[in-house]
């Protein structure tokens, strides 16, 4: 089952980022940032009465001139068109319709795409009431006057946005497939990599257009096993785009990962680590997917008998907030060591799906709490009662503690080292939620 996804597409400065952030803080739970990760956040999970759906900000172009702007404009609209399910188009009551809002308006019109019309700055209805009217102009339906800095008509304009949510969510028909996406920056092989895939492998199923436009699904037969590619290249095909590019990949970066079970994140060793790499690699981290940082071109930089394990520590430095994570230095072009990829697939996939007995849980974290005292405050220690695991893909465990704000990160990644240590959990993250005593008698 994939997440709806919600575009929020405006020219610059009429507060996009500002409406994004508002709902961020008030009715969406977005994790934190991550160490390591750009803090120019541009999607959010979200949910909004009971609906779940990604979020996408395509905001933060500052084009010099108005002919910049408007071919800036229908880049970010049509990658709305392309991989939206809806879209927030935001106006300004205060500059009124602009010929920059009557194209985006004929581009999302003809798309068939739902479309909510968002008139951002109402600050006072009273006083801008009567202006929200003139943006009916546009073709788009109601518009609906909101004020992001005040968080004034926000949920009205939600309750419209899930309107347009299919009744029920889309499921994707169950299958053994392993879903696996090849995601990272523009040219650093994604395609090649599929293409030398096929070559070695000489079974094909289907080449089949992704459900998330613009993303190609390729399903490839390896010893028995259906696994499907998610090849998010191509962001080049509608039109050269010069300016921002990483920034406009991350839309479908967003929704490749949503529907995979597993992310390659592939890096260009002749360029080294970039934040760009960073970026997108957190993606995957935060959507809990198993991940493999492949390291691609490795054919193509001198090397020595120190060269690997000197890229893997940059690589360990760069991507700490992801330990788990597998390495791998390839080459689609010779297809160097692409044949380890299935193995390093098979095994993430079991560790995903992998559950502990609760009473071999409990024996790890008594040893544990043995070894390394918990931390106190204030003369209050940390005292850890229970621990269990509620779910899986990723690993999920809950642990029942006397007081939650004694529970530091550092205190449970080392519990969490000691599970990866008895039980591996190669590839994947795992996350962990802390309950007070007597909270969650569901469990």
């Amino acid at each position: 089952m994939r997440k709806v996804i919600v575009a929020v597409v405006g020219r610059p400065n009429v507060g996009k980022s500002t409406l994004f952030n508002a709902i961020a803080g008030k009715q969406i739970s977005i994790v934190k940032d991550t160490p390591g990760v750009t803090r120019d956040r541009i999607y959010a999970d979200a949910e909004w009465l009971h609906n779940e759906f990604t979020l996408v900000d395509t905001g933060g172009i500052e084009p010099d001139s108005n002919d910049v702007i408007l071919k800036q404009m229908r880049t970010q609209a049509q990658l709305a068109i392309d991989t939206a399910d809806v879209i927030i188009f935001v106006t300004d009551v205060k500059s009124g319709v602009v010929d920059a809002d009557y194209e985006v308006a004929d581009m999302l019109r003809k798309s068939h795409k739902p479309v909510v019309l968002c008139v951002n700055k109402v600050d006072s209805f009273q006083k801008f009431g009567n202006d929200i009217y003139e943006f009916y102009n546009l073709g788009l339906g109601d518009p609906f006057g909101v004020s992001s800095v005040n968080q004034l008509g926000i949920g009205d304009m939600l309750d419209e946005v899930v309107k347009h949510f299919p009744l029920e969510a889309e499921e994707e028909e169950e299958d053994d497939a392993v879903k696996v996406a090849l995601i990272g920056k523009p040219n650093v092989g994604k395609s090649s990599l599929i293409n030398k895939l096929l070559g070695q492998n000489r079974v094909i199923v289907s080449d089949i257009a992704g459900t998330t436009r613009d993303a190609i699904d390729t399903e490839i037969v390896h010893d028995g096993q259906h696994y499907v590619f998610i090849d998010t290249a191509g962001l080049r095909r509608k039109g050269k785009i010069e300016d921002d590019i990483e920034r406009y990949s991350v839309i479908r970066t967003v929704a490749a990962v949503d529907r995979a079970d597993i992310c390659i994140v592939l890096i260009d060793a002749t360029q080294g680590i970039t934040e760009g790499d960073a970026r997108i690699a957190g993606i995957a981290h935060e959507s809990g997917k198993g991940v493999i940082i492949a390291v691609n071109k490795w054919d193509a930089i001198e090397k020595n008998d120190k060269t690997m394990k000197e890229f893997t520590e940059k690589l360990m430095e760069k991507f700490s907030y992801m330990p788990y994570a597998e390495y791998l230095f390839i080459s689609a072009v010779t297809g160097q060591r692409l044949n380890n990829i299935f193995g390093m697939i098979e095994q993430i996939r079991q560790s995903q799906t992998l559950r502990i007995k609760t009473g071999v849980l409990n024996e790890i974290m008594t040893k544990a709490v043995a070894m390394k005292q918990p931390p106190s405050d204030k003369g209050k220690r940390l005292k850890l009662f229970y621990i269990t695991q509620t779910g899986v893909e990723p690993p999920t465990f809950v642990i029942f503690v006397n007081d939650r704000e004694l529970m530091h990160f550092s205190y449970t990644r080392y519990i969490e080292n000691q599970i990866r240590e008895a039980f591996g959990f190669h590839g994947t993250p795992i996350k962990f939620i802390i309950r007070e005593r007597g909270e969650g008698e569901e469990i």
